[in-house]
């Protein structure tokens, strides 16, 4: 293995680690309210486009630049943020072992509140097997993702015998599945659940419901949320619904149907908070994210409240 000096995109994620740490020495604010729950922030994107090619990145827009660590330092200032999950940002397919063998080492290194990652791959591919392989000597990967929801992957692409016959190579080694797909397709993943009884699945942006949506798609949302929710081995994620809001106004009040329909369904014990930034930046900091889930779930029970912004994180991906 090359050393980290001699690997420019190695490099890149430690010296915004180095950032980071000196964004913090400078002066980053402590949790601003005692009273206030750590966060363990499950959904964390990082990039750096000068070093990764990510297709779905426009030009001209707003996710056009790099975010890295001293970014994400600066946007979570305060909030409590004690610990991060990387999420696989759908870099080019050829830059797949890259990315995960770069986010690994900034986790390493230790200067930033990354401790583990979830990687990309494609679990259809014939060389799936042999993917996972090489990236057995990296505990810190928690498990896998393929975006499911763009052009290159139709209704029932997760449902394909290659596809299934990947997630379930993900079970035996004991790695999770990251589900995120259009809401008009939750089924599909209930279906793709069944047919992998050996792997843990965790769901993505609330089943990519949308703040936008119209009463009957909400509705229908709502039913097949719920027909997911019932596989007590899928685990969901609070996040990345106020980007739904992108290009108009929004209110905590309008996330928070979706927000109380995720926690009835999974119950206290099967949610998680994501932070989906920089994403999230298509309608809001990550800061008026937090608040918004924050006000939202104020009435609840203190230990559900934990166990939303950190504790069921924790076990999860077993952080320790």
């Amino acid at each position: 293995m090359p050393h980290p000096a001699a690997d420019p995109t190695r490099r890149a994620f430690l010296e915004a680690g180095l950032k980071a740490a000196a964004v913090a020495a400078l002066g980053a604010a402590p949790l601003e309210a005692a009273d206030e729950i750590p966060i363990i922030d499950t959904h964390q994107h990082l990039w750096d486009l000068t070093k990764f090619d990510l297709p779905w990145v426009q030009p001209g827009t707003k996710l056009a630049r790099n975010f890295v660590a001293a970014d994400y330092a600066e946007a979570t200032r305060g909030l409590g943020v004690v610990k991060a999950v990387y999420m696989e940002v759908d870099v080019a397919s050829e830059q797949q072992v890259k990315e995960a063998r770069s986010i690994v080492e900034a986790i390493r290194s230790k200067r930033t509140p990354t401790v583990a990652a979830v990687i990309s791959g494609r679990p259809a591919s014939k060389e799936f097997a042999a993917y996972l392989d090489g990236l057995a000597d990296m505990p810190e990967i928690r498990g896998v993702r393929q975006v499911l929801h763009g052009g290159g992957t139709p209704a029932g692409f997760c449902l394909a015998p290659e596809f299934v016959a990947g997630i379930r190579e993900l079970g035996k080694r004991g790695w999770m599945f990251d589900l995120c797909m259009r809401s008009s397709e939750l089924l599909d993943g209930a279906k793709l659940i069944d047919a992998c009884p050996e792997t843990k699945f965790i769901l993505d942006h609330c089943g990519n419901a949308s703040v936008r949506a119209k009463p009957a798609e909400r509705e229908q949302w709502k039913k097949d949320l719920a027909a997911v929710a019932k596989r007590d081995r899928v685990v969901c994620k609070v996040s990345g619904i106020v980007a739904s809001a992108a290009g108009g106004e929004w209110s905590a009040d309008d996330l928070a149907p979706i927000v109380n329909h995720v926690i009835e369904c999974f119950g206290p014990d099967r949610v998680m908070f994501g932070g989906d930034w920089p994403v999230c930046t298509l309608a809001a900091s990550f800061r008026e994210w937090v608040e918004a889930l924050r006000s939202i779930v104020k009435e609840r029970p203190e230990a559900d409240r934990r166990k939303l912004f950190h504790d069921n994180a924790t076990r999860v991906y077993r952080l320790g």
